[in-house]
């Protein structure tokens, strides 16, 4: 079953074509289907150190290009400051072979993603992190300012997101309380200045060795928003004892904690439902991190 009704079909014979085609240097290695709970991406590993990235949503392949583009000056940007592995932009392929949109092609990291190796409890962990997110805080906006793409911007105009997923998940969830718990975060005030963020630090983005932090994915996102967005990891990665040191480390005050546990609530909301059936793992992330939010709100 596949996860979204526009979703193109990638199969590793596809993938062998076009690198076959575009990058002959690579043709001789092998190519490997990724089990992954990603959603935008299906992930192919080229050899030993090389993975390919191929979106799954069909859109105008002009418009996927420069998304493309956008997406691996970001992560090259995000390399030069984070303290820990992440991917680095390789190359750019083109339409062919079965496949209607451009492709690109990233260095591989070891590790084990964290939806397989639960860190929650670890507070080495919870300093890692900390220290990627600080690091990533620390980097210049050189001027620019939120997009107004996706999350990290102001959290009531996601309103008719969150009426979409409260109606949707009637059969999940207690939308009641749900509601009344977004009836606060909503209100939550803006105040401090956008800094740059990773946008998406959930346990498929995150890799793990032992209890310590091995790297991040998926850092195409790298961008200025709110300084509480980063903070999702908080309540999608962490149990309580950790969060704090999050917390603590990052300097958190009570305003910029809230709206960054907001930012998971609205995250979580819209995977649940969506996810229920064609992704479960992603699915139960976001009722995971309900519980974790709920259970912090008392």
């Amino acid at each position: 079953m596949t996860m979204h009704d526009d979703q193109v079909d990638v199969t590793t014979d596809i993938v062998a074509a076009l690198v076959q085609e575009q990058f002959p240097q690579w043709s001789d290695k092998a190519i490997q289907l990724l089990s992954s709970t990603g959603t935008v991406n299906a992930i192919f590993r080229i050899g030993d150190d090389l993975a390919a990235r191929f979106p799954l949503r069909l859109v105008d392949a002009a418009q996927a290009l420069a998304v493309l583009e956008r997406e691996a000056r970001a992560s090259a940007e995000l390399a030069q400051v984070s303290r820990f592995p992440v991917p680095e932009p390789v190359a750019l392929g083109k339409p062919g072979s079965g496949y209607p949109m451009p492709w690109s092609i990233q260095t591989w990291l070891p590790g084990t993603v964290a939806v397989h190796a639960d860190p929650s409890g670890s507070d080495a962990f919870a300093e890692d992190l900390a220290a990627f997110i600080s690091a990533l805080r620390g980097a210049e906006t050189r001027g620019r300012r939120f997009d107004g793409d996706n999350r990290g911007g102001v959290l009531a105009h996601h309103d008719d997101w969150m009426a979409q997923c409260f109606e949707e998940s009637k059969e999940f969830l207690d939308v009641p309380r749900l509601q009344q718990v977004w009836s606060h975060f909503r209100e939550l005030p803006r105040t401090a200045a956008d800094v740059m963020s990773h946008g998406d630090l959930i346990p498929g983005n995150v890799l793990v060795a032992g209890d310590r932090l091995a790297g991040v994915l998926d850092t195409g996102g790298f961008g200025p928003a709110d300084p509480a967005l980063d903070l999702v990891s908080a309540w999608h990665l962490l149990q309580p004892g950790p969060r704090e040191v999050l917390r603590r480390r990052l300097d958190c005050d009570d305003l910029e904690w809230e709206r960054g546990k907001a930012w998971a609530f609205e995250q979580a909301m819209g995977v649940v439902w969506y996810y229920a059936e064609t992704n479960p793992t992603m699915s139960g992330m976001g009722r995971r991190t309900l519980d974790h939010i709920l259970e912090s709100t008392g």
